[in-house]
């Protein structure tokens, strides 16, 4: 496989010799409000965020309206509630969409959605969707991969909660299915989730192990999680956004506000930046200040045919002199010169 894998989503090139890919994740925080989710995508657009996902879901697609115990929800952020109840206040209304579509067109931003059913594939597809994300809960549905991945379009796969062989078998189906560009997602299943939960050596290993574009879907509180990861090879950094982090929706306490994702989108970029390439050569910042490292200056004045002592060389800066490697070669040896004191040391002037 090849180690530098690279996706294109709407005209864009997504790989390892590229800026990070950020994704701004819209999910459940527009509150119910569309003009709220008109702002998040503006706010997104303006930090720089290559794309705006929504989730493309109804209650009744992606659960039972049932009272039974296991479709109700008992600790963590969300205790309380069913799962019903749950997804009928966070889904993004399907009449939205044209709309929110038409917002990020017109703000230069690209979007795209996580189906989390068939309908929900067709339904992206009427809106001309130009990729395919996979939420990490999905990631075992394996119809629903052969699926979306059969539209053609570039795919990526969260991996959640997920084993090696479960990605595996993710990854199968997408290529089964007949998807041609593929990424997925190193990510931890808490909301929020601690740092320490991600073990981001993970990134590089799943880059070796799949050989695919390989990015980071991140729910810790701040950015050091991504910053890090675009440092170990992520490709893509997926944050969820919000405009006001105590705005009281299911999502927003674990979100960037719009400050945050400036940041993080200048901050991926940077550290991207500095990974450069493995170059043991002089880099351009560092040219002019070779003259200022150390080198050989005779301290004492010298005649033709004197020997050269420890007392009449020191290494010093500036650098115009020799190498300071170079001072128990000239120890001992005589001078083909007469020179004066504080003059730089040329091995061209002594008997060696």
């Amino acid at each position: 496989m090849s180690d530098r894998p690279e996706i294109t989503i709407a005209g864009r090139a997504i790989g390892p010799d590229h800026p990070p890919y950020v994704i701004a994740e819209l999910s459940a925080n527009h509150n119910g409000s569309m003009d709220a989710a008109f702002a998040i995508i503006d706010k997104a657009a303006a930090a720089g965020a290559a794309a705006v996902k929504l989730q493309t879901y109804r209650a009744d697609t992606i659960t039972l309206n049932s009272a039974r115990p296991e479709f109700q929800i008992t600790s963590g952020k969300w205790a309380g509630q069913s799962l019903y109840a749950l997804y009928e206040s966070a889904f993004t209304p399907w009449e939205w969409h044209k709309a929110l579509f038409d917002r990020a067109r017109a703000r230069g931003v690209t979007m795209f959605s996580s189906p989390f059913d068939n309908t929900a594939i067709d339904f992206l597809e009427d809106l001309n969707a130009p990729a395919y994300k996979i939420a990490s809960f999905e990631a075992v549905d394996l119809p629903l991969i052969r699926y979306a991945a059969s539209t053609g379009k570039p795919m990526i796969i969260s991996t959640g909660m997920a084993d090696a062989d479960e990605i595996a078998e993710a990854i199968a189906a997408a290529r089964d299915g007949g998807c041609k560009e593929l990424a997925i997602l190193h990510c931890v299943s808490g909301y929020p989730a601690p740092p320490g939960d991600y073990n981001l050596r993970l990134i590089p290993d799943m880059i070796a192990r799949f050989g695919l574009v390989t990015g980071l879907s991140d729910h810790t509180l701040d950015n050091t999680t991504a910053i890090a990861a675009v440092a170990m090879g992520a490709s893509i950094i997926e944050k969820h956004v919000t405009l006001d982090r105590n705005g009281g929706g299911p999502d927003d306490s674990f979100s960037l506000e719009p400050p945050e994702l400036i940041q993080l989108c200048s901050a991926a970029r940077t550290a991207w930046d500095a990974l450069g390439a493995v170059d043991y050569g002089r880099k351009s910042s560092e040219r002019s200040n070779v003259i200022f490292r150390r080198s050989l200056y005779f301290v004492k004045a010298l005649k033709q045919g004197d020997v050269i002592t420890p007392d009449s060389v020191r290494s010093v800066r500036p650098g115009f002199g020799a190498a300071p490697k170079h001072l128990e070669r000239i120890l001992g040896k005589t001078m083909l010169i007469d020179i004066e004191a504080e003059t730089p040391v040329r091995l061209d002037d002594i008997a060696l």
